[in-house]
């Protein structure tokens, strides 16, 4: 049995608690696959006041974290996992998708740094991690949020930690489509019916009505990711038809 474990450096430890102690990511911790520790970056900090911040030189609006306490506290982590990967979360980093997600799966040990305030010293991306990563283009107060979705994805990835293994590879991203249309009981809801295929019991059928339908809807919704699919003449002929192909 493999354990990831992730180390998270952040001011706000707290903000993990609850989210980590729910559901798939509760359950994988519990069988030992997934193992994450919370490091509260102020006890890194030389100042009598625990300060991690200052302002920016050339002046600017807002704080910026400090380089040295963020470069002690992967230090110290490093002492027990040398060969660990390291991440910042910040929005100027390479943005985070499935495939990075299956990268990091195959690692042992993460440290993912949290930024906060105005952003966080240049030298810490530079000399400090191996790499940035941003999970959008938009703005949060903080890189916490960011790190919570990072080991949601990831830790999905490890085998044995969802019941179905087959729910990877079936889920919207695994491969370029979104994932086709869910239906479950009741069969009518105030007149919305469940496609007839789905109760028909032929799959190969149910099979070509999922393709279809996913096809549809990354059309519609992600056409970007068309350009990463060999389609089919007669799949190409049906985008057409419906004018989003």
């Amino acid at each position: 049995m493999r354990t990831l474990r992730f180390d998270i450096i952040t001011i706000f430890p707290g903000m993990f608690e609850s989210p980590f102690n729910e559901s798939i990511l509760h359950r994988a911790r519990q069988k030992g696959l997934l193992d994450i520790r919370i490091h509260n970056l102020r006890d890194y900090s030389l100042n009598k006041h625990k300060k991690v911040d200052d302002y920016p030189f050339g002046g600017g609006v807002g704080l910026v974290m400090n380089v040295e306490p963020i470069s002690r506290a992967i230090d110290d982590i490093k002492k027990q996992i040398p060969k660990a990967r390291t991440i910042l979360m910040s929005p100027g980093g390479k943005p985070f998708n499935q495939e990075k997600a299956w990268e990091l799966s195959r690692e042992e040990n993460l440290i993912l740094v949290c930024g906060r305030y105005e952003g966080v010293d240049e030298r810490v991306g530079l000399h400090c991690v191996d790499e940035e990563i941003s999970i959008g283009d938009y703005v949060l107060s903080g890189g916490e949020i960011p790190a919570m979705a990072v080991v949601e994805t990831v830790c999905r990835l490890i085998p044995g930690v969802l019941g179905d293994e087959n729910s990877v590879v079936e889920e919207s991203f695994s491969d370029p489509l979104l994932e086709y249309p869910q239906y479950t009981r009741p069969r009518d809801f105030k007149g919305y019916k469940v496609p007839e295929v789905l109760v028909s019991g032929n799959h190969k059928n149910i099979q070509d009505w999922q393709r279809q339908q996913a096809l549809k809807k990354t059309a519609r919704v992600r056409p970007d990711l068309l350009k990463k699919l060999e389609l089919s003449d007669q799949e190409k002929l049906a985008l057409k038809e419906l004018k989003i192909g």
